[in-house]
């Protein structure tokens, strides 16, 4: 008999949401056949069998809460030796589990503990803990001293949360009298009993939307964000999109707007940038990778495109399918969502004519698309019909001065009104 375990699927994700179940107990499976698709962060993925079987067992079901190591299927297998494969998962979450005593040691130091405050977080907030980036110790840590550790920023490879990021969260809710947790805070307040005025329906909140969810809150409470508006004038670009666009390769605005945009974080290095509070100090990147918003059927995901000052158009638009196709099948992976210098957010092919995009933390700016259309412009003393785009400029203000996002915004618009000047092919 072959124990099978939910399998290490990337790193620092230590759990994930069973979506769905493809096989049935005395189901015959094939080596890397389907058995489970499992929801992670904001990638769902399928996890294959490790050999050839007879599905005997089945010890989760949909909508289930697993951890990386935990007992999904028991296989009577014709390839024992298989079972090795699925033994790797538990390395690393016992390595995690043995410093478990140290934090106890270390809890108690003045420095590291919160305000009284931050302390009376109701252990309601801790379930959110499972989906972060940090070993069961730290969590534990944080949770002894009254921290939520999802709504500390990791310093760690990918975000992880280590106990020094722990104890600077903490140090800087007692200098701001706690007003990084109040957003938590509130977010536990009772509400009332809807029941009383009607009928109610009750769903748990889908894994993709508390990540989300979770991210924004953070976002907002934390970035003081400033948003700017303009026009760009796009009569010149759409000639050149729709010249270039055939019934196989229909050209959208998208790729022209972010070779604009890596240009621009070229020209103005401020905006690509991270900052960190805990040091005071500034990140400047010298990559150039554009994250891109994208609807599907399940939340909003936010993919990202490397190294966008290197690709023609042409490219851009191919990857930009690849990747809208991966989100909306649910094939993204966590790394495809991570290292982006600014994030692109398109609402021009559904509605209206401007909006307040959240900055997209630990970036420090966002672009906003609204829906383009004719206006009347004064030229040579008569009135000519142009094509204008209206885009809204978010920026983090610690960092960003009005007259900065200004000029950068300008700065885009007139680029976009070049279109002459853009590589089509690489």
């Amino acid at each position: 008999m072959l124990e099978f375990k939910i399998p290490e699927v990337g790193e620092n994700i230590e759990s994930g949401t069973v979506v769905s179940l493809a096989v049935a107990v005395g189901d015959s499976v094939k080596k890397d056949q389907d058995l489970l698709e499992l929801e992670t962060d904001k990638a769902s993925l399928p996890i294959p069998s490790p050999a050839d079987g007879v599905i005997k067992e089945i010890h989760i079901k949909a909508g289930d809460e697993v951890k990386i190591g935990q007992l999904a299927m028991t296989i009577e297998a014709g390839e024992v030796a298989e079972q090795a494969t699925t033994s790797k998962p538990e390395t690393p979450t016992t390595k995690k589990e043995t410093p478990a005593e140290k934090p106890k040691a270390e809890a108690p130091k003045a420095e590291s503990k919160p305000a009284p405050k931050a302390q009376a977080a109701p252990a309601k907030a801790i379930p959110a803990q499972k989906d972060v980036a940090a070993a069961p110790s730290i969590r534990r840590f944080a949770r002894e001293i009254g921290i939520d550790v999802s709504q500390v920023p990791g310093t760690g490879p990918s975000g992880r949360v280590s106990k020094d990021d722990v104890k600077a969260f903490a140090k800087q809710l007692n200098t701001s009298g706690g007003g990084a947790a109040s957003g938590a805070s509130m977010a536990q307040k009772a509400l009332p009993d809807f029941s009383k005025w009607g009928e109610i329906n009750r769903e748990p909140m889908p894994k993709i939307r508390k990540v989300t969810a979770d991210h924004l809150s953070y976002c907002w409470q934390n970035i003081p964000h400033v948003t700017q508006f303009g026009k760009a004038d796009i009569t010149d670009l759409e000639k050149l999109r729709k010249k270039y666009s055939t019934p196989e390769r229909k050209l959208t605005i998208t790729p022209f707007l972010l070779k604009v945009m890596a240009a621009a974080l070229k020209t103005f290095p401020q905006f690509n940038c991270s900052i960190d509070m805990n040091t005071y100090e500034i990140i400047y990147k010298k990559y150039f990778s554009i994250g891109v918003a994208v609807d599907t059927d399940r939340g909003l995901l936010v993919p990202v495109i490397r190294d966008v000052e290197k690709k023609s158009i042409f490219e851009i638009h191919e990857e930009l399918n690849d990747m809208a196709e991966k989100a909306r099948t649910k094939k993204t992976v966590i790394d495809d969502l991570r290292g982006g210098c600014i994030t692109l957010t398109n609402l021009g092919g559904i509605y209206g004519t401007s909006f307040t995009p959240i900055v997209n933390w630990p970036e420090v700016s966002i672009l906003g698309v609204s829906r383009g259309g004719w206006e009347p412009v004064y030229e040579n003393k008569q009135f000519i019909p142009r094509f204008k785009l209206p885009l809204s400029l978010s920026y983090d203000h610690r960092i960003i001065d009005g007259a900065d996002g200004a000029r950068f915004l300008k700065w885009v618009c007139e680029a976009i009104e070049q279109p002459f000047m853009m590589e089509l092919e690489g």
